[in-house]
């Protein structure tokens, strides 16, 4: 078992049911009826979220525990989601997406974290969206959630960077109570991104 498949194997979820807060507050900006992709989904929170509002979602995670129970989310909520059990770098980037979700991915490193941001841009067709939110470098301070390695945070001007030519719609360094499970609890620093890709592909 892996360590991944090892934290998940519990009979609760370790994040909580219920979407992430920053999804839940900013999901209308997708439209109606979108395909979007959820990166590294964990137990299926906030795919089966989007899948309720009545998108198109296709999730991947690396760990065959979580991607189980998020089925299971899934089918206690009446909801389908394409599920996938796959690593990050096993994905098929060049499959492109109305919208691209990534929701805490904090487990990269530098290189890796941003190997796997030019991959999301990738998939997200012109005029879609990237939708990001985690945590930032003082978050290991909190001791509140994440990794305790404050490189694997993100920052404002880093995600400006990375989407330098995007229509920013969202980019906020903040801090905010949280309640999400076990994994993520109490004052947390937050960082969120919503950006547009630019290009002719219509308004997502």
């Amino acid at each position: 078992m892996t360590g991944w498949d090892a934290r998940f194997d519990r009979d609760d979820y370790v994040y909580g049911t219920a979407p992430a807060g920053f999804l839940a507050d900013r999901a209308h900006v997708l439209g109606p009826g979108r395909r979007v992709l959820c990166v590294a989904d964990g137990e299926g929170r906030n795919s089966v979220h989007l899948a309720g509002l009545g998108h198109a979602v296709t999730a991947f995670d690396g760990s065959a525990v979580a991607v189980e129970k998020a089925r299971n989310l899934a089918a206690t909520r009446g909801v389908h989601v394409d599920f996938n059990v796959a690593d990050i770098d096993a994905w098929d980037w060049s499959r492109a997406f109305d919208a691209v979700v990534g929701i805490f991915i904090q487990f990269l490193g530098p290189p890796a974290r941003d190997r796997m941001l030019a991959d999301m841009a990738r998939a997200t067709r012109p005029g879609g969206l990237m939708l990001l939110h985690g945590y930032a470098p003082r978050q290991v301070g909190y001791g509140t959630g994440g990794p305790p390695d404050a490189a694997n945070m993100y920052t404002a001007p880093q995600l400006q960077a990375a989407f330098d030519g995007w229509e920013i719609l969202r980019l906020a360094d903040y801090d905010a109570e949280i309640d999400e499970g076990i994994g993520h609890n109490g004052l947390s620093a937050l960082v969120d991104l919503i950006a547009r890709k630019p290009g002719d592909g219509g308004a997502a």
